[in-house]
Parts: C-alpha cells; sequence; structure tokens
C-alpha cells in the first residue's frame, strides 16, 4: 500500500542529481515543485537556482515550475529564473503534471519531477506515470499543515529505506 508513495529516486539535494547523465539517458524535460525543493519555503530565486535552471536549460531541458501556491509566489520566483509555471496546481492531481508535459512537449516517459513532499509532489507524479525525484527539505522552516505531513512522511520513508536497503544487498552479494 505504501508503494505508491514511493519516489523512484531519493536525493539529498535537487542540486547533486546527475541530470546530465539523465539526458543523455534521453530525459527531456524537468517539472520541479520550488518551496524546499530549489529554494527555502518562501524565499526569491537565489544565485544557486538561477544558475541551476540556466544549466539545465542550456543542456536542452524544457522546464516547467508546478506549485500549489499562488500566482503571486509562484510568479515571483519564474520571473527570476526564467521558464514556465503553473500555479494552484492541485498536486496530488494528475491534470496539472498531464498539462505541464504537454506544454514542454514532453511524454511521461523522458519527463522527470523532483519535488520535497510525499503526499503531494511524488504521489502525483507517481499516478501521471512520471519519473520521480524526492528530495530533501532545503530548510525545516514549513507552514504547519506540512509540518504535520512531514511526520506521515517519515513512516512511509522508513519502509521505502527499508525496501531499497534489502534490494541492494542481493545485488552487492552477487559481485562478489
Amino acid at each position: 500500500m505504501l508503494k505508491r508513495f514511493y519516489p523512484d529516486e531519493y536525493a539529498d539535494s535537487t542540486y547533486e542529481i546527475d541530470f546530465n547523465k539523465l539526458y543523455e539517458e534521453g530525459y527531456r524535460g524537468v517539472i520541479f515543485d520550488i518551496d524546499n525543493t530549489l529554494v527555502p519555503h518562501g524565499a526569491p530565486a537565489d544565485e544557486r537556482s538561477k544558475d541551476f535552471i540556466g544549466r539545465l536549460k542550456a543542456l536542452g531541458y524544457h522546464i516547467i515550475l508546478l506549485s500549489n501556491n499562488k500566482e503571486p509566489r509562484v510568479k515571483g520566483f519564474n520571473d527570476a529564473v526564467g521558464t514556465e509555471y503553473i500555479y494552484k496546481a492541485g498536486k496530488p492531481s494528475v491534470g496539472n503534471y498531464l498539462k505541464a508535459m504537454e506544454r514542454m512537449s514532453t511524454t511521461k516517459e523522458n519527463t522527470l519531477f523532483v519535488g520535497d513532499q510525499i503526499f503531494t509532489d511524488v504521489w502525483g507524479a507517481n499516478r501521471a506515470g512520471i519519473r520521480t525525484y524526492l528530495v530533501k527539505p532545503i530548510h525545516p522552516k514549513e507552514e504547519i499543515q506540512i509540518v504535520l505531513k512531514r511526520y506521515l512522511e517519515k513512516i512511509v520513508l522508513f519502509f521505502y529505506l527499508r525496501n531499497s536497503r534489502k534490494k541492494e544487498k542481493p545485488r552487492e552479494r552477487s559481485k562478489k
């Protein structure tokens, strides 16, 4: 039952994901959450996020921001990084993930999603059939409703990590 919430990959940070390798594998679109994925919750785009988005666009990626926030927050961030966005996305509803792919002219086979929340970001992208990356939140400051969800996320992450370790052990043994 919990597997529907599991990400395909789990990373310490968005900025540590090997997007060069993913591009070589054929991925062409990236859907990003903003808050605690690219910058701390509510923070404006910083130099790191601007440079990062610029590098991905230079590689050839199509990028769109998908946020449950209101337009002023999302537009303000987007104006600084210069990509596309969808606000009030209603994640985990699948509709705006599909709309994002349509706007990027990508498919579920060549699109990635990167976000920091299991029950909105990852679950919605999984339901849309997109490869998912869950990243650790950048900063602990969050709205109360997110703080409460983090307790439940810890349970899912516990089983995800335990399950991931079990899968890795047989591979390690077969190498010896």
